[in-house]
């Protein structure tokens, strides 16, 4: 019982905000016309993609027109190319993504915490943060062989940098008197990480997230095109090499879609409601 009263009284503290005062978070309403707007100019630029084709203002072969485009798309789909392909790409990203988002942040709040560590090992991250994770394709490819391990560690390499960086940096920003209200409850460590740390370092963390999906998306490509033999990436060099430019188009557009929809779901987490730490007035 006294348990769940220190925790609820911490609760309290925490949603009042450290200043004494309650955050309001206005949500505005988004008017209509920013809505069509975008949609009419995105309409429109396929009428004049389709019309300067039409007329023959350039080469239809290096750059088919949306007609065909359509057309291509119900092929790959009708014979399954499109989804296997997609799925592929999916799974290589979702199995690199999210084992740079468990070792990036688990290492990142280790050192975050740890003051000597982080002194310890800050040249060797600097270090190799900024290389490139195509430069790794040969030792990839000599470790890994052709298939889903070379891709995986390539995805892995371009997000789990980024991911361990802002972690560090997220946890080093935590204000010292969310720690020291902490010490006050008389938290224990599991308790530090879940109600101090993890909620003050999400807002950066799913930023970071958000950074780092789309680069593994640009790797994944890149990684399928030299590493295996499937993939949008593989689809991608493959129309290339037999000269279907609308292929290459419905696979650069699949890419699009599908990385704009996990982009959208992991920002539902920087909603107020798991966030709310974010909108505290400082």
């Amino acid at each position: 019982m006294g348990e769940n009263s220190r925790l609820c009284k911490f609760f309290s503290f925490a949603q009042v905000g450290i200043s004494g005062h309650r955050t309001r978070v206005t949500i505005k309403n988004v008017a209509s016309p920013s809505k069509i707007c975008p949609l009419i100019i995105f309409l429109l630029m396929l009428v004049i993609w389709e019309i300067t084709s039409m007329v023959g203002m350039y080469d239809s072969g290096t750059l088919p027109p949306p007609s065909r485009v359509i057309k291509a798309f119900s092929e790959l789909a009708s014979n399954g190319i499109l989804l296997r392909y997609s799925v592929a790409s999916l799974f290589r990203v979702t199995v690199g993504f999210y084992l740079a988002v468990f070792l990036g942040m688990s290492i990142g709040v280790l050192l975050g915490v740890w003051q000597r560590g982080c002194q310890m090992f800050h040249a060797l991250i600097q270090f190799l943060r900024p290389i490139s994770p195509l430069a790794w394709i040969p030792f990839a490819l000599l470790w890994f062989g052709i298939g889903d391990g070379s891709a995986i560690f390539l995805i892995f390499l371009s997000s789990f940098f980024p991911m361990l960086f802002s972690t560090i940096v997220a946890v080093k920003n935590i204000p010292r008197l969310y720690f020291q209200t902490g010490a006050n409850f008389g938290f224990t460590k599991a308790e530090f990480f879940k109600l101090v740390i993890f909620p003050a370092i999400l807002p950066e963390v799913v930023t970071a997230m958000r950074i780092s999906l789309g680069v593994a998306w640009l790797v994944v490509v890149a990684a399928e095109m030299i590493a295996v033999k499937s993939g949008l990436g593989y689809l991608i060099i493959d129309s290339r090499n037999a000269l279907r430019m609308d292929y290459v188009i419905v696979a650069m557009i699949t890419i699009g879609v599908i990385g704009l929809t996990i982009d959208k779901v992991i920002s539902q987490l920087q909603k107020p409601g798991f966030v709310r730490w974010k909108f505290e007035k400082k």
